[in-house]
């Protein structure tokens, strides 16, 4: 079976922590099981990265980022090039995130 590597950006990196730690702010134990959901999912992209869709938005140029949901409320917004993933956003849906279609 054919493996990727992948790499996540710095900004999404801080978007995942920030992701815990609001959660962490309540709940321990909450916040470290979706730090290992979250983890596995990005994991689980070093193998077929292309079994997950599109993510269509205007402003957003056609075919550019793949999309994988965990649970309801996360979203990981990644690339695929060559033999490469590149985890670009990780994002909380409940949040206003307007700005990315304008970025």
């Amino acid at each position: 079976m054919e493996r990727f590597e992948v790499e996540i950006s710095d900004q999404a990196f801080r978007q995942f922590g920030e992701c815990v730690y609001f959660i962490q702010k309540e709940n321990e134990q909450a916040a470290e099981q979706l730090y290992h959901r979250l983890m596995d999912g990005i994991s689980s992209l070093r193998s077929m990265p292309g079994r997950y869709p599109f993510f269509y938005a205007a402003y957003i140029p056609p075919n550019k980022y793949h999309k994988l949901y965990i649970e309801k409320y996360y979203l990981i917004l990644y690339q695929i090039r060559d033999q490469w993933v590149y985890v670009d956003y990780v994002l909380d849906c409940r949040r206003d995130y307007r700005w990315l279609l304008h970025s």
